[in-house]
C-alpha cells in the first residue's frame, strides 16, 4: 500500500516568509541588520538548527547556536500560529489522500513545537496526525534520516513511500531513502537542479502549476519503480 509523506515548510504551507522574517529579526538582534530574502533563500529545504550554524560561523556571532535557535524558533512561532497559509491543492491533495485512507505524515526539518503550531493553526493536524522532526533523527535533510523516521512510525516499507517535497535537499533525501518522490519547487528557477532529476513527479513551474488531480493520477496510475 502506498504511504504518502510531507516536507512541511514550502511544500503543505508557505511558511518561508515565517521563517525568513523570525530569521531576520533573530540576526538584527545580534548585530547583522541587513539579512535579505535573497541571502535567506538559500538555505530553503535545510533544518533551521543547521542554518543557524552556517549563519553563527559566517557573520562570526558569539552566541551559541542553541540560544540563536530559541530565539529564532520562539519569534517564528508567534508568527506560525496565525500567519501561515496551505497551499490550496496541496490541502486539496492531502484530503483526497486521507478520503483514500492512504497512510500519511510529515517529516520537516523544523522544531517539533514548530511543526505543532503550524499543523495546528492551519487545520491540518487531524488530517496529519504523524509527523517527524529533524530534531527527532540524528541527520537532517540531505540525510534520508526523517523520511525513513517517518515510514517506520507509519509501518511502511521505504519503497512503499513517497514523498512530496519543494527543496533539492529533501529531493535527495527522499532518493537517499529509496523513496519515490513528487517534486514541487519552492523557489522559482530551481526545477533544473540535478537533485530533482530522479523525482518521479516533477512540477516544474511549483505551485502554480502543481494539481490535486495530476498528483493524484500519477500516484495511482503509475506502477512503483526503484528509487
Amino acid at each position: 500500500m502506498i504511504s504518502v509523506i510531507f516536507d512541511l515548510d514550502g511544500t503543505l504551507v508557505d511558511s518561508e516568509p515565517n521563517y525568513y522574517e523570525s530569521g531576520r529579526r533573530t540576526l538584527e538582534r545580534h548585530g547583522v541588520p541587513d539579512f535579505t530574502w535573497e541571502q535567506h533563500s538559500r538555505f530553503i529545504g535545510i533544518g533551521t538548527l543547521e542554518t543557524l550554524e552556517v549563519l553563527k560561523d559566517r557573520y562570526g556571532l558569539r552566541a551559541p547556536v542553541e540560544q540563536l535557535l530559541a530565539e529564532q524558533n520562539a519569534a517564528y512561532l508567534e508568527l506560525a500560529r496565525t500567519r501561515t497559509r496551505t497551499f490550496p491543492q496541496m490541502r486539496a491533495f492531502v484530503e483526497r489522500l486521507h478520503g483514500r485512507g492512504v497512510p500519511m505524515a510529515v517529516a520537516s526539518g523544523s522544531s517539533r513545537e514548530a511543526i505543532d503550531a503550524v499543523l495546528e493553526g492551519t487545520g491540518l493536524a487531524a488530517l496529519l496526525p504523524t509527523a517527524v522532526s529533524a530534531e527527532e533523527v540524528g541527520r537532517g535533510k540531505p540525510a534520508p534520516d526523517v523520511f525513513l523516521e517517518a515510514a517506520r512510525r507509519l509501518g511502511a516499507p521505504p519503497g512503499d513511500c513517497v514523498v512530496v517535497e519543494d527543496a533539492a535537499p529533501g529531493a535527495l533525501a527522499a532518493h537517499a531513502a529509496g523513496m519515490r518522490c513528487v517534486a514541487v519547487p519552492y523557489v522559482a528557477g530551481t526545477a533544473g537542479d540535478p537533485a530533482f532529476a530522479a523525482a518521479g513527479l516533477l512540477f516544474a513551474g511549483g505551485h502554480r502549476e502543481f494539481s490535486a488531480d495530476a498528483a493524484e493520477d500519477w500516484l495511482f496510475t503509475r506502477p512503483a519503480t526503484p528509487a
